[in-house]
């Protein structure tokens, strides 16, 4: 749900009017006036109420004409925190934000999610303690929760739906997990999903439909579409790494971590790599490790990875030809390889998707790094807990 900065219709209520300021720096009662129609008295009930809640709050007077002064108001950020843990495969960060979703501190921890959700949410759980004591803050002053996750999320439940690698994750109640803490809401979405947001809200915003690849130890895709991310009717949406291909140049098709043969993951995953490279003889323990021997140009490493280019590119090309996005991005550790995976990439959706899905299409390496998923999950989380519906219930519980 993204904050817009066009106009609002006549009859608008509190979130409707808060949204307005969420997406701009202050406004004045003529400006709220003149964007919603809305008559002074309904403009000044709405004010009141925003203000009597402490979300909005003035900020500063400014009289360009040299006649009375126009109050300024703007969205009270500091009013709370929210707190997000992006929860990789082998690793986790979490964040304070303001209201905003703006990041104000971060922890990172190295951890296995393999471990289950006791032990990784136990050090989520350690991580927001320390936050929030840094930031002299309490329990009572976060408004809301987010927490990503690399696996399928049914997300009106928040819960992980038979993840193919967290072990002791199916169906275990996330949320209710985290609120026997904090009386918050708490969301809960696939890791991807919250890169995608990330990266078109920050870098992209104008991109109306948009595709992002993580390629790090797995595969994975979120899609944004309308401006909204688009996570399918079950939320199972953008699983491009367990999608079946047939590879040529490959007599037997290997075993996915999902129990399935042949899914690109399984041929273009950074464990996958990891697996080919040993089998040439090379001392590679992990994806990183890997992504430093293809740098280095070793010969065969960069020929698997330029293999692995082309196979990631086959998926991304049937993709580009179903949605049409105007920007795929890359992202994940292998995104650091650029130069040798994205020449496979291109060639291969150039060659293969529709000449009109790729005239205007850009194909490019993340803009935010390993924060992509913190980042969009603050912003995701912000503006579900300030959806223009939830406001009058927010209002209740001041």
């Amino acid at each position: 749900m993204s904050t817009s900065a066009s106009p609002v219709t006549a009859g608008s209520g509190l979130g409707e009017v808060l949204q307005l300021f969420r997406g701009r720096p202050s406004l004045t009662r003529a400006d709220v006036m003149q964007l919603t129609g809305l008559s002074r008295s309904t403009v000044n009930q709405r004010l009141d109420a925003l203000q009597a809640a402490a979300l909005v709050v003035p900020s500063g007077e400014e009289s360009p004409t040299g006649g009375r002064p126009a109050s300024r108001f703007t969205f009270h950020r500091d009013r709370g925190v929210l707190l997000v843990a992006d929860i990789g495969a082998t690793g986790m960060r979490t964040a304070l934000c303001d209201l905003k979703g703006e990041v104000r501190a971060e922890r990172e921890l190295s951890i296995d999610v393999a471990k289950g959700p006791d032990a990784v949410l136990s050090a989520a759980e350690e991580m927001f303690t320390g936050l929030l004591a840094d930031a002299g803050r309490e329990p009572a002053d976060v408004h809301g929760i987010g927490i990503d996750v690399p696996g399928p999320v049914d997300f009106d439940t928040g819960q992980v739906v038979s993840p193919p690698i967290m072990s002791g994750w199916d169906r275990y109640d996330i949320p209710g997990r985290l609120s026997l803490a904090y009386d918050c809401p708490v969301l809960v979405d696939k890791d991807v999903n919250a890169m995608a947001f990330g990266e078109h809200r920050s870098h992209y915003p104008e991109a109306r439909q948009l595709l992002m690849l993580k390629v790090g130890t797995g595969v994975g895709a979120g899609m944004i579409i309308g401006g909204e991310v688009y996570r399918g009717a079950d939320g199972a949406a953008g699983d491009i790494g367990h999608i079946q291909l047939t590879v040529e140049d490959t007599e037997n098709e290997p075993v996915c971590r999902c129990g399935n043969t042949g899914c690109v993951e399984a041929y273009a995953g950074g464990w996958a790599l990891v697996r080919d490279l040993q089998a040439a003889g090379k001392q590679v323990g992990s994806v990183d490790e890997a992504v430093a021997l293809i740098r280095t140009g070793d010969v065969t490493a960069v020929r698997l990875a330029r293999r692995a280019g082309r196979i990631l590119g086959h998926a991304i090309a049937d993709s580009v030809s179903l949605f049409n996005p105007a920007v795929v991005v890359i992202g994940g550790q292998l995104a650091a390889i650029e130069e040798q995976l994205f020449a496979g990439i291109r060639e291969m959706v150039y060659r293969r998707s529709l000449p009109l899905a790729t005239r205007n299409l850009q194909i490019v390496a993340t803009r935010l790094g390993r924060r992509s998923g913190l980042i969009g999950l603050a912003l995701l989380l912000a503006d579900g807990i300030f959806a223009p519906e939830r406001i009058e219930a927010l209002i209740a519980r001041s």
